[in-house]
């Protein structure tokens, strides 16, 4: 007797490989290293991109290409923050020189894990050097292709 295989549904946990991209190109792409695992509805992927995912079954490819803002919302301006030296320096990233493009890892306010932020411009003034953060997600506002190879299903 043949089995069917298995589906996706909320809670599943999955092995697979999956490329996220902007009109600039890839953002994410496992495509060529090792395949991710997770359990669709734990926050590793944007809830837009999970809903791709929902009954598809183990070793299907799919691609989806999702509206401007619908994978990772609306860029939010409030999302852009300038944070002096001696914040950053209270961070624990004291002196370390910046470029325009730089992705910089920041704690949580409970220290149990991370978040990135993009530094967009530099300045020096009175008060001293300020880099200019931006904590949009790089897809913010973007339309997005979502390429996934379903691996397994557990």
């Amino acid at each position: 007797m043949l089995s069917t295989p298995l589906c996706i549904e909320p809670g599943s946990f999955l092995t697979l490989h999956y490329r996220l991209a902007g009109a600039a190109g890839d953002v994410i792409n496992t495509f060529g290293g090792s395949p991710a695992t997770l359990t669709l509805g734990s926050g590793a992927l944007a809830p837009a991109v999970e809903a791709c995912l929902l009954g598809l079954r183990e070793g299907s490819r799919a691609s989806f290409n999702l509206g401007p803002g619908i994978a990772f919302g609306e860029r939010n301006p409030a999302m852009l923050q300038w944070l002096a030296r001696q914040e950053l320096a209270e961070l624990g990233d004291a002196g370390t020189p910046y470029q325009v493009g730089d992705v910089v890892q920041f704690p949580t306010p409970d220290a149990q894990g991370q978040f990135a932020g993009a530094v967009r411009d530099l300045r020096q003034d009175q008060r001293g050097e300020a880099v200019l953060f931006d904590f949009n997600h790089p897809l913010a506002g973007q339309p997005v292709t979502f390429e996934v190879h379903v691996i397994g299903i557990l």
